[in-house]
């Protein structure tokens, strides 16, 4: 282990309350990771089934609850309090009782040493502080547990027409109300400079590799309205009042691409994993 420290994100933070009162919107919106990814991650894990999972900036507990079936028990860990009562709603009605919910910032949490078998960071880590973070995940890790950094990808990054015109509305929506600024404009740059896994090998982990996987997805314009809602930069809290009038002009710019209400894409999950 190398142990270099990087000043390129020293200035990249976001802003801890971004999903504040968005909860219902990402738990409903959402897509879930698909069972292959999830089964293909528990093999490469060599899970025992009788370990602890550990679900960093857990959201609504996407990776939490399909995995909690081969865990002891799970920590499901998020910093905001919205979250985290979503997360202890839905183990109590399911009746999961080895779901863990903390309130919690990844960067602020403690566990002891080697108290956790896998530790998950879903659609997060570029928010984190990734050098503080990988530091303590190894620590927390059981010998040769692993990390796992999953992934999916947003429908307005796609290539197809309809994405490029989801995308130049969402730019000219962020615009409109200010928003831009809620995503850090370096962000993108830090992980360029040093990627995921660059950062994690430095800080003494191997990395295993990285899996994708495809799913077919037919959308409607309710639930890409209900998505953009979900998220960091237009969530319900932002477009407020202006929601009417954004749901309009979100069926202007895309219902003419749409068959039958729906929208076809292809919608790539993926995820790389590490060794301690």
């Amino acid at each position: 282990m190398t142990g270099k420290i990087y000043a390129v994100e020293d200035d990249v933070r976001f802003a801890p309350d971004l999903y504040r009162g968005s909860a219902a919107h990402y738990d409903r919106y959402r897509l879930p990771y698909p069972g292959v990814l999830i089964s293909d991650l528990a093999g490469r894990a060599a899970l025992s089934g009788r370990g602890r999972l550990l679900d960093l900036a857990c959201g609504t507990g996407q990776l939490t609850f399909p995995l909690a079936g081969w865990f002891g028990e799970a920590w499901a860990v998020d910093q905001e309090p919205d979250m985290i009562d979503l997360v202890r709603a839905k183990a109590a009605s399911t009746g999961l009782t080895n779901i863990r919910p903390v309130v919690s910032s990844a960067e602020e949490f403690r566990a002891g040493p080697g108290a956790f078998e896998l530790i998950v960071v879903g659609n997060a880590f570029h928010r984190l502080r990734r050098q503080v973070v990988a530091k303590q995940a190894r620590e927390w890790l059981q010998p040769g547990g692993h990390l796992a950094l999953c992934w999916s990808f947003s429908p307005w990054d796609g290539a197809l027409e309809w994405q490029r015109a989801f995308g130049g509305l969402l730019d000219r929506w962020k615009t409109a109300l200010g928003a831009a600024h809620r995503v850090p404009a370096r962000h993108a740059h830090a992980r360029r400079e040093l990627p995921d896994a660059e950062l994690l090998m430095d800080r003494g982990f191997q990395m295993v590799g990285r899996y994708e996987f495809a799913v077919e997805q037919q959308w409607t314009l309710p639930e890409l309205a209900g998505l953009i809602r979900s998220t960091s930069f237009l969530p319900a809290s932002v477009l407020a009042e202006h929601g009417a009038q954004f749901d309009a002009d979100l069926a202007a710019a895309l219902g003419p691409f749409t068959t039958e209400g729906r929208l076809a894409d292809t919608v790539s999950f993926a995820y790389e994993i590490a060794r301690k």
